[in-house]
């Protein structure tokens, strides 16, 4: 290991004295505006899918509700507005990695990002990432990774948007975005605020939630410019600022509150040199809460993590067919709170990348990483994927790989609780996928199978003589060995015909997610989820329906319902061919008023109302 460890640095060093070459347009383009290049060079063998404008549109601005109707991820909200976690293809929460332009910003709290905190209106690219990718992005990236980036187009341009919508439960939103560029400079900025009263009625009783309210603000800032022929520098800064009641359940009275905050700043500075396309990252990002128990009071408890990172990647085009890329990386987290202290810990990686189109229609690569962690071991992960291009409308993929999780500042430090005997998770996963692409249908079928070990889950503590240590008190330990397996399907159509604009997208997914000693399902894992979006358009008149049907699933001693959710909207532009252009639209969530709870004993929305006016210019 050290060997290969010497190599990636020695490689990594050696490469930068080469002479220069001239440099295609494509691939300027590709590592220029993408600050994420991995997902298009070394992923040829992963199922991904990318969001377009038109989806980002139809949804409200939490990436929780975008991908509840656009993907295979089930999500758990304990209320609407509060706190939100994923399921990705069985896995849990601190399974799932969040990617903001090229690095994993999941928490070090918890290990999971929120999803109700993320707002979508401030990115112009979002990306599913189906299976493991621990190589490329890090700890928690068992289940699947969703990629959050911002474009920077270096071209003429000055756009600008303003965003004003008023809902059921008193909801306010408020956004405006900014683009203005040239062949040398650019700048993004995105300002989105949300304020609501929430206080929706719990359908089939005589309560209302009473402690929903909730307001936000979403700030982004992202820069770029061309220091030089070959040197082009970026800058991207986000920022989340949140208040929060939150809500109790149909037998809980609520009175407890939650204000965080989060920070994101990235330098990167990118050198395009003949073959040799090398990034410098540089970034701080600092994650901090107060927790009160009764919102009335000033006591609270707290918690804060630093982070700075250091990240070099270099990718070398040894030819037309065959790339390299290695990827140094350094964190360090220092955190603080008032349940857990002051810990600290420092992290390494190296990482090595190699993509190969052997022939016009086989594609395939191999990945290696090893990651030495201050307080424990971290496994040597691996990744191996090809794709091959069977014939002009049909093309399979197939991906393998090893990956894992760190315990979390919570898992160990936790007082009382913490548990500093914790190893990290690790997990082996395959994938095979097909796809049929036709004019204007694309078709795409999943199979997968994930296997973990040392699951770490938070459990009773109990003394030697299997007794409660505390009444009340959890552990977190690595006890559980599961596995998860199912089938994804995905169907997306787009038809044009005089003037007529019809689209069709559909997903459905069947996940068997189960304890290997018990032969249970995995609570809140439902066995079958499914969504479909129909939209319509004509000149300046557009409309879509969505549908969402999620199935039963397990919890402690019970289960909760199946259900299914409809949304509409319809949306009219005026002055379409003007230089300022107004846009109304108006939709209607829950349609079909249904009671539905996808945490227990908290129920979700009844039957709501958004107007929104869209201006351009």
């Amino acid at each position: 290991m050290k060997k290969i460890i010497l190599f990636l640095l020695f490689t990594s060093i050696w490469q930068h004295g080469f002479s220069q070459f001239i440099t295609d347009s494509i691939q300027i383009l590709d590592e220029v505006v993408l600050s994420d290049s991995k997902l298009i060079h070394y992923a040829s063998g992963v199922k991904q899918s990318v969001l377009n404008d038109s989806v980002l549109k139809q949804n409200s601005k939490s990436l929780t509700t975008l991908l509840t109707f656009n993907s295979n991820l089930y999500f758990k909200e304990n209320g609407y507005g509060m706190v939100s976690s994923p399921s990705f293809r069985g896995t849990n929460a601190s399974q799932t990695a969040v990617i903001w332009n090229g690095i994993n910003i999941n928490s070090q709290l918890n290990g999971q990002t929120d999803f109700n905190t993320i707002n979508t209106s401030n990115y112009n690219s979002i990306a599913i990432r189906s299976g493991g990718g621990s190589v490329q992005y890090g700890s928690g990236a068992i289940g699947g990774s969703i990629h959050l980036n911002n474009k920077l187009a270096f071209y003429s341009h000055f756009d600008n948007s303003v965003q004003v919508s008023y809902g059921s439960f008193n909801t306010k939103q408020t956004g405006f975005n900014s683009s203005y560029g040239s062949d040398a400079f650019t700048v993004d900025f995105g300002l989105f605020y949300v304020k609501s009263d929430n206080d929706y009625k719990y359908l089939g009783t005589n309560k209302v939630n009473e402690n929903g309210a909730f307001e936000n603000l979403n700030l982004n800032v992202n820069l770029g410019y061309f220091i030089s022929k070959k040197d082009v520098l970026k800058l991207y800064s986000q920022s989340y600022i949140g208040d929060r009641e939150f809500s109790g359940t149909l037998v809980a009275p609520p009175r407890s509150k939650y204000e965080d905050e989060n920070y994101r700043t990235m330098l990167d500075w990118v050198r395009i040199s003949g073959k040799f396309n090398s990034s410098l990252k540089v970034g701080y990002l600092q994650e901090k809460f107060k927790y009160f128990e009764n919102k009335n009071t000033d006591n609270y408890t707290f918690g804060k993590v630093n982070t700075y990172l250091v990240n070099h990647s270099l990718n070398v085009r040894l030819s037309e067919k065959l790339q390299f890329k290695t990827i140094l990386d350094f964190n360090s987290y220092e955190g603080a709170g008032s349940s857990f202290g002051d810990p600290k810990r420092r992290a390494f990686s190296t990482t090595a990348l190699l993509n190969h189109k052997l022939t016009d229609k086989l594609n395939y690569g191999i990945n290696l990483r090893k990651d030495f962690t201050s307080g424990f071991e971290s496994p040597f992960v691996f990744s191996l994927d090809a794709a091959y291009q069977v014939t002009g409308l049909y093309k399979i993929q197939i991906n393998g790989s090893k990956n894992y999780r760190v315990p979390t500042f919570n898992d160990l430090y936790w007082n009382p609780g913490g548990n500093l005997d914790l190893v990290p998770e690790s997990s082996y996963q395959v994938d095979f996928g097909q796809q049929l692409q036709f004019k204007h249908v694309n078709f795409k079928l999943n199979g997968y199978y994930i296997n973990t070990e040392y699951l770490i889950q938070w459990q009773p503590a109990l003394d030697d003589m299997g007794k409660p240590i505390l009444d009340g008190m959890y552990t977190p330990l690595n006890v559980a060995e599961t596995q998860s397996y199912g089938a994804e399907l995905e169907l997306e159509s787009d038809y044009k015909v005089k003037g007529h604009h019809f689209n069709l997208n559909a997903h459905y997914s069947y996940t068997v997610s189960e304890n290997l000693k018990t032969k249970k399902q995995l609570i809140y894992v439902p066995f079958h989820k499914g969504n479909v979006n129909l939209a319509y358009g004509y000149k300046k008149f557009n409309m879509y329906y969505q549908h969402m049907f999620n199935g039963e699933v397990s919890i402690i001693s019970s289960s909760l319902n199946a259900y299914n959710v409809g949304n509409v909207g319809l949306g009219y532009v005026l002055n379409k061919n003007g230089t300022i252009n107004y846009e109304i639209n108006f939709k209607v969530n829950n349609l079909y008023n249904t009671y539905y709870e996808n945490v227990a004993l908290r129920p979700m929305p009844n039957r709501n109302y958004q107007i929104q006016t869209i201006i351009k210019f």
